[in-house]
């Protein structure tokens, strides 16, 4: 296999994540004895170091994404699942029809079966994950807003000035946008795989995200406004 020389040029440079949140720098490369990449150890930004197979990553040049584990794992499972379904259909056909023995049928069924139950097992679980990343989408959402209030006041009573205020409400409101963004891919994954679960096709029409409610949040804390509009700089008053 020839490297890639893209690979090379990626060392020292930062990796995000599919949100745009700087995970880490590209530190150097793991190959095989023939040659081939087989991981990237990133520098995170506390120092520590942390080893990824190289297809949990995608290299655009020199510019280097983390894809999301959950997403590739999701993906894998919505392809599985469904094709093992079908294969077993197949199987209960070809006994309808004769051609394979009622013996050898029920052999490669149990099979087929143990496989799909499996498969089944690790889409629950992975749905378990993935409802705890979304709890913690809506924690982090509830705290930007927190933030986000705090921003305004702080501006209001002239404790910041413009310049340190816009700066400040343009990083929380990306940060909202970043969340809000991935919980509706979360909350998207989750849906397919239920309905991989459940035995139901995949929907190729993907549905809108629901909007994040600071209502989702824990009642021990009252619930501070969403804001989500853009004011002029220079300008007070909420």
């Amino acid at each position: 296999m020839s490297q890639n020389p893209n690979f090379f040029l990626s060392i020292g440079k930062p990796v995000k994540d599919e949100y745009g949140r700087i995970v880490g720098k590209v530190a150097s490369f793991a190959l095989t004895p023939s040659g081939k990449f087989d991981a990237v150890y990133i520098e995170l930004g506390d120092g520590k170091f942390l080893k990824n197979s190289v297809e949990y990553l995608k290299f655009d040049g020199d510019n280097v994404t983390l894809i999301s584990k959950i997403k590739l794992r999701t993906n894998v499972l919505c392809d599985q699942i469904p094709l093992l379904w079908r294969k077993d259909q197949a199987l209960k056909e070809l006994a309808e029809k004769k051609k394979i023995s009622e013996e050898l049928y029920q052999e490669l069924h149990n099979n087929f079966e143990g496989a799909l139950n499996q498969l089944k097992s690790e889409a629950q679980a992975l749905i378990n994950e993935i409802d705890k990343e979304i709890a913690k989408c809506v924690e982090a959402t509830k705290e930007l807003n927190y933030a986000l209030v705090n921003l305004e006041i702080e501006h209001e009573i002239g404790q910041i000035n413009d310049q340190s205020y816009s700066a400040a409400f343009s990083l929380i409101q990306e940060n909202l946008r970043r969340v809000n963004t991935e919980k509706g891919d979360l909350e998207q994954m989750k849906s397919k795989l239920s309905n991989i679960v459940l035995g139901e096709k995949p929907n190729p029409k993907v549905e809108e995200p629901t909007k994040t409610s600071i209502t989702e949040a824990s009642p021990e804390l009252p619930e501070p406004p969403v804001v989500v509009y853009v004011k002029e700089i220079g300008k007070v008053g909420m």
